[in-house]
């Protein structure tokens, strides 16, 4: 997924602005959950996650759940589409490590709420692999980006564990899609 047309910072300031606490690494990861879990409601559910109806006529609210439904429009598409699928949404690899750390697991806290949000729990027969790529996202979300320091051994580390929450996301959504398919 290109995030031409979205900046991360200005997602994120967009969502403080809205009164959103979560950053936007969390609210794309709470998104790739319902998508990825199979969910055809994903949008309404992520709003209805984010805003109230209080807010519908709030200025900077509709300018924020523009980008929003924009970040879901590009990310569905990736989904949906041909290729290797989305690329998670997160800080550019400019910014500081701590910073992109933190947002790898804030995306993972994201899309474990998204997956239980979507209805997948314990109840789900999920696989083997399924339940390790879960765990693993689990133990993602509660990194201690306090104790990292900038270098390249973190840099190369911080990559693969971005390349894995998306392998893992991708699990997910196949096994979910396969467990459709043969319901159907």
């Amino acid at each position: 997924m290109t995030e031409s047309s979205l900046n991360y910072e200005r997602v994120e300031r967009q969502m403080a602005s809205a009164d959103i606490e979560s950053s936007a690494a969390e609210v794309h990861g709470i998104l790739c959950g319902l998508v990825c879990a199979g969910r055809e409601d994903a949008q309404a559910r992520w709003f209805g996650e984010l805003f109230t109806e209080d807010q519908a006529t709030d200025l900077l609210v509709r300018e924020c759940a523009d980008s929003l439904k924009l970040l879901h429009d590009q990310t569905l598409a990736a989904v949906r589409g041909p290729g290797l699928g989305f690329s998670p949404f997160l800080p550019d690899d400019e910014k500081p490590l701590r910073l992109r750390a933190q947002a790898v697991a804030d995306w993972c806290q994201g899309f474990l709420y998204g997956i239980g949000v979507a209805g997948l729990s314990s109840g789900h027969p999920f696989s083997a692999e399924m339940q390790e790529a879960l765990n693993s996202l689990s133990e993602i979300s509660r990194l201690d980006t306090d104790q990292l320091e900038a270098g390249d051994e973190e840099e190369a580390a911080l990559m693969e564990v971005a390349e894995f929450i998306w392998v893992a996301a991708m699990l997910v959504h196949a096994e979910v899609a396969a467990d459709e398919t043969e319901r159907s």
